[in-house]
């Protein structure tokens, strides 16, 4: 890096800091202070206050890190300038180690994603077991191989690398999460849901392999909006990519404000002292989670509990848990401050809306709890869709006018008026703010059509990208084969079975993705915000296919997962673009992981559903009670069975103009961009909107403690002590990610399978007053305030 920077011209030196601020205008994650800096460079040393030379040392080191390495600090921390072809990455034990992986951490994810509370093995975890692996097969496995095409494969290479150890990561990483499909299953296997006696293993492997690979077959649009965009820096992935560095990579002594523990050795303490603590928060002493500290002065009082409860209220409170995995709960040290600031902003907007349509009992709200995520009947009670669908799952009219419409509480109705408004808005706005990379990629992408035999990452230069172009490239028809087989496989599932789904449906929702995949890829490229379709989905399927659930969670299931899929696909790509993994090797890891963990989770779902007493019930063993399974059964309710237009032309007619609304305000956000763009640098009226839709069952609880964590790391620690910031800032946060999975892990097996309860006030005061369930809940009474013992339209005539 020296000698490339010392070698610059100082006239391509000032023209390359000019190109950068051209690109990077506007651009949140790139720093303040070296944008102004940098304005002052190019207007020579005069404006810059620094003597000749000076002004050329300063010009030509900031050109040199964004020409050779990487304009963002958090990239520079987490990356190497230069690249080792000789490393050793696809070996057979790095595809052991990380399908073996894939194996254990698909599994358990997909059997207790099922319960409440969930337990899950996150990427971090694994990754601290997957290294002991590694260096265990270097010592034990013989040199043994074989030679294809001059090329040698052996059991054991060497040490185990870097590279190896980020290949098996992203392996794993990609298929390690609950398959969405899943709730299909349980939905239409359990009597409790929508039996459908025809399921069986061919129709659940068709449509669990088809939603598994629709959004593979996009990556090769998207990669170059996402992958190959320097500004799309992915902040969530930041920390994976300093785990596996603080483990592998060697690093010279230094001192650094004062600090000289080695990455390795600063994970290993930041662990263990985690690993110790969580007990407390987790078993010891529960109160520290749940830290509703101003509901215990007066437990039984209903305002109190409503406004600054964490459990049943809006968790308006200054210090709300002591539990890291709350405070983390929105990557507190992972994304960047404004993009935090922003949803915060949004959540507390939303505390204030919700607390206004209780209080006014806005349609009906002030007979249901505050903030809950359930659907409920007009007495209060829990919505019982049974009691209105006929022998086919659909909906009987009779029953439903002798029955109830269904209700949600204030805080689910902010929840989907905030989506309905960020669709428009999130599309509309992005499209116009990231035109140029837009642009960019999709004359990259046409150019590669025209030109089969040209590379990928023609037309993008920076360092990264430069150095990648070494590895051979995977080709877009691969990924169209892809996408061409998973389609087949989709309209088989729908056409052998009786799902009754129409096949244009598929086409649909893939066209739908289409549109806004980029859009909402860049936004968790940028900011670490994410955004599904699923809701988008729910609404235009409930008004093309009225009445009928069975279709709606069909195609649900696929469109959330050709983005889901795809952003992680993506995301995967990502860390190998940055730890330099041929893509080619990332192609084969991602496909036969997916693959695998397709007859992984299959066969533990049937496993589960056969052998777990009455589970997805309140009576379920070991806490089985599906609440995911139950929030997609009242969605499949609400907008497949009972449908958007009665919700839309009754219920909630108020509902349909928040997508007016959402593209209203497109046209103010884009002019304050555009007239000032110093001002608003940092706003981001997406997060904003998206903060809204925190609640419901969530609550500001959640957020708040985070926030200040965010502003102390990401803002504060970032801008005074860069160098500290750089080294620990990542390695603290997945030393403690690692650390509290891995406890809750051993905490649920050793003491809460077989339930061993500490019974003492620290344990027991979360359970007492309002705030712990107990006695008032909602703001009014049915059976005292409601006319004829029922709120909402009357019976026999309901929407």
């Amino acid at each position: 890096m020296v000698e490339k920077i010392e070698e610059l011209k100082i006239n391509d030196a000032v023209q390359h800091l000019k190109d950068a601020l051209l690109h990077h205008q506007g651009d949140a994650n790139f720093p303040s202070e070296v944008y102004a800096l940098m304005e002052e460079l190019v207007q020579g040393h005069e404006a810059s206050h620094l003597n000749e030379e000076e002004w050329e040392f300063q010009c030509k080191l900031e050109a040199g890190l964004i020409v050779f390495h990487s304009p963002y600090p958090e990239i520079r921390a987490v990356t190497d300038p230069v690249d080792d072809l000789t490393i050793p990455i696809e070996t057979i034990r790095a595809y052991f180690l990380g399908l073996f992986w894939t194996i254990i951490g698909a599994g358990v994810n997909e059997f207790f994603m099922h319960r409440k509370p969930a337990i899950s093995l996150k990427s971090p975890m694994i990754q601290v077991m997957l290294y002991p692996c590694g260096k265990l097969l270097a010592k034990v496995l013989p040199d043994w191989g074989f030679t294809v095409r001059g090329t040698r494969h052996s059991l054991n290479p060497g040490p185990w690398t870097y590279k190896e150890q980020m290949f098996a990561t992203i392996i794993f990483n990609v298929a390690i999460p609950y398959t969405y499909v899943s709730h299909n299953i349980y939905m239409q296997k359990l009597p409790v849901f929508f039996p459908t006696p025809w399921i069986d293993f061919g129709y659940q492997f068709l449509l669990m392999a088809s939603s598994q690979l629709l959004g593979f077959g996009l990556v090769s649009l998207v990669r170059r909006f996402c992958v190959y965009e320097q500004r799309c820096i992915w902040p969530t992935l930041l920390p994976t990519l300093s785990l596996n560095r603080a483990l592998l990579k060697p690093e010279k002594k230094e001192v650094i404000n004062g600090w000289k523990i080695s990455k390795y050795n600063f994970f290993l303490v930041c662990f263990c002292g985690m690993f110790l603590y969580n007990w407390f928060p987790t078993f010891i002493f529960e109160a520290l989670s749940t830290f509703s500290w101003i509901t215990w002065i007066a437990p039984n009082n209903f305002n109190l509990a409503t406004v600054t409860g964490s459990q049943y209220g809006l968790g308006f409170n200054p210090w709300v848990t002591f539990d890291w995995n709350i405070v983390d709960y929105n990557f507190a040290l992972t994304i960047p401050f404004f993009s935090q600031l922003n949803q915060y902003i949004g959540t507390f907007i939303g505390f204030f809306v919700v607390l206004a349509l209780f209080k006014s009992n806005y349609k009906w709200t002030g007979f249901l709890p505050i903030n809950n995520n359930a659907i409920y009947d007009n007495k209060g009670k829990k919505y019982v869709s049974s009691k209105i669908l006929d022998a086919n799952s659909m909906l009987d009219e009779k029953k439903y006018q002798d029955y109830s419409p269904p209700f949600y509480t204030a805080g689910n109705l902010l929840v989907y008026g905030a989506y309905f408004a960020i669709y428009p808005f999130t599309f509309c706005y992005t499209v116009v703010q990231e035109f140029s990379t837009i642009k960019m990629g999709m004359i990259q992408f046409y150019k590669n059509l025209r030109n089969l035999k040209r590379s990928t990452y023609a037309g993008f230069n920076d360092p990264h990208a430069t150095m990648m172009k070494k590895y051979k490239e995977v080709p877009d028809w691969y990924y169209f084969a892809i996408l061409v087989v998973s389609i087949a496989l989709a309209i088989i599932c729908i056409k052998v079975y009786p799902a009754q789904t129409p096949v244009w449906g598929i086409f649909f929702i893939l066209g739908l993705n289409l549109v806004f995949l980029v859009p909402i890829t860049i936004i968790l490229a940028t900011t670490g915000f994410s955004l599904t379709m699923n809701v988008l989905t729910e609404l235009i399927i409930g008004y093309a296919l009225p009445g009928n659930a069975l279709a709606l969670n069909t195609l649900k299931s696929l469109s959330h997962n050709i983005d889901s899929q795809a952003e992680s696909y993506i995301a995967d790509q990502k860390l190998a673009h940055y730890a330099k993994i041929p893509p080619m090797a990332i192609f084969r890891g991602q496909l036969v992981s997916t693959t695998l963990q397709v007859f992984v989770a299959l066969g533990v779902i049937n496993w589960q559903i056969e052998n777990v007493e009455n589970i997805c019930t309140s009576k379920a063993a070991n806490k089985f009670s599906c609440p995911k399974e139950l929030n997609f059964y009242s969605s499949a309710t609400f907008w497949g069975v009972i449908g958007p237009k009665r919700v839309f032309n009754g219920l909630y007619p108020v509902l349909q103009y928040c997508f007016l609304i959402g593209f209203l305000l497109v046209f103010p956000c884009l002019l304050a961009k555009r007239y000032f763009p110093r001002v608003t640098k940092y706003f981001e009226p997406v997060l904003i909107i998206g903060g809204l839709y925190q609640y419901a069952p969530y609550n500001l609880s959640y957020v708040t403690t985070g926030l200040y964590f965010s502003f102390f790391f990401m803002y504060y620690v970032r801008r005074k002590y860069t160098s500290w910031w750089e080294k620990y800032n990542f390695v603290l946060t997945a030393s403690f990610s690692a650390a509290v999975a891995f406890s809750a892990v051993i905490i649920f097996f050793s003491v809460n399978y077989h339930p061993k309860k500490l019974n003492w006030w620290g344990n027991t005061v979360i359970t007492k007053g309002v705030d712990g369930g107990e006695g008032r809940q909602t703001l009014l009474n049915v059976t005292l305030g409601a006319i004829d013992g029922y709120f909402g339209p009357r019976s026999g005539s309901y929407p």
